[in-house]
């Protein structure tokens, strides 16, 4: 009982904040920062254990991570527009556990040029940066939270913005071992600094996931909702920005990710030839040490999204 309360009251609090929040801002860069094997799933990622890059998508899933692990994500978006993120979890032994992580985005270089279009040779630049800092902890017998602390900025030549948000999540695993559920709100907070005293809002995700480890087949299965916190014409259009993703293990090494967001190819692709718009996949080698993958997302005929991660069990490397 005292989980279905903790989790009746979130999922209220949840509901109850998700209609006044915009989604342009300068800071929409959050809702990318990911990894090669979230993106492969779609972003379906809220309920994966023992892996440090689950943290962006709920922070309490670092309690599920088994020693000291780093992971490096770079992401090839279109045009010359690149962006990745570093993170690192450690376990407090008995205390907890922490990560750090640190997210950019880079969008090149730009020519400075005058009204006529005359330009003099100068360039500027157009960056993002977020810093974030996680503590999670158990809750109850397999049941666990966790909230990060982040720090954002958005810049475009000599112009800034920064804003200060919070990250909080709860992850609840069932004893048959093989069944996730997870709540999630990403990016509440507040503006610091503006641009042309403009007010801007943060992009407020409100997540709710589930996956299942299929018996006697080797899948694992992913689904969650997501953008609930995003204004809609009635109150169930929230329910279609949903996400699947399926896991796929041959053996103990290789892995093969498929996923798939509604959300995505509902608002991003044409009528006429919306092809694999939405979809994604993947791979994933999976060693004691290491693990490297590659994610791929379709966002349009001409928005082909390429990430690759490496994540390191930094004890077993020391050892």
């Amino acid at each position: 009982m005292h989980l279905i309360r903790i989790i009746s009251i979130y999922a209220i609090v949840l509901l109850s904040i998700s209609n006044s929040y915009a989604v342009d801002t300068p800071f929409n860069f959050l809702r990318y920062v990911s990894s090669a094997r979230a993106a492969a799933l779609s972003g379906a990622f809220s309920t994966v254990t023992d892996d440090p890059t689950a943290v962006y998508f709920n922070p309490a899933s670092i309690s599920t991570v088994e020693d000291r692990q780093a992971s490096i994500t770079f992401l090839k978006h279109v045009l010359d527009i690149n962006s990745g993120n570093i993170n690192y979890v450690h376990d407090l032994e008995g205390t907890g556990k922490v990560a750090a992580n640190i997210g950019f985005t880079s969008y090149g270089s730009f020519d400075y040029a005058d009204k006529l279009g005359n330009r003099d040779g100068r360039t500027f630049g157009a960056n993002d940066l977020s810093f974030g800092l996680t503590y999670s902890n158990e809750l109850d017998s397999n049941f666990y939270y966790g909230v990060t602390l982040k720090y954002i900025y958005a810049g475009i030549e000599q112009v800034s913005t920064t804003a200060l948000a919070v990250d909080a999540g709860l992850l609840y695993q069932l004893k048959d071992g093989r069944t996730n559920i997870g709540l999630s709100v990403l990016n509440a907070g507040t503006q610091l600094s503006k641009i042309s005293n403009q007010s801007e809002s943060l992009p407020l995700d409100v997540r709710i996931g589930v996956n299942h480890r299929l018996r006697g087949l080797p899948l694992l299965f992913n689904f969650a909702f997501h953008h609930l916190a995003d204004n809609t014409d009635n109150f169930f259009d929230k329910f279609k920005s949903f996400t699947l993703g399926g896991e796929f293990y041959f053996g103990k090494v290789f892995q093969l990710r498929l996923g798939y967001d509604n959300q995505i190819r509902t608002l991003t692709s044409s009528e006429i030839d919306k092809g694999l718009t939405g979809f994604s996949g993947g791979v994933g080698l999976v060693f004691d040490d290491y693990n490297f993958d590659y994610g791929f997302s379709r966002y349009g005929s001409s928005s082909n999204l390429h990430r690759f991660s490496i994540s390191m069990n930094i004890k077993k490397l020391i050892d």
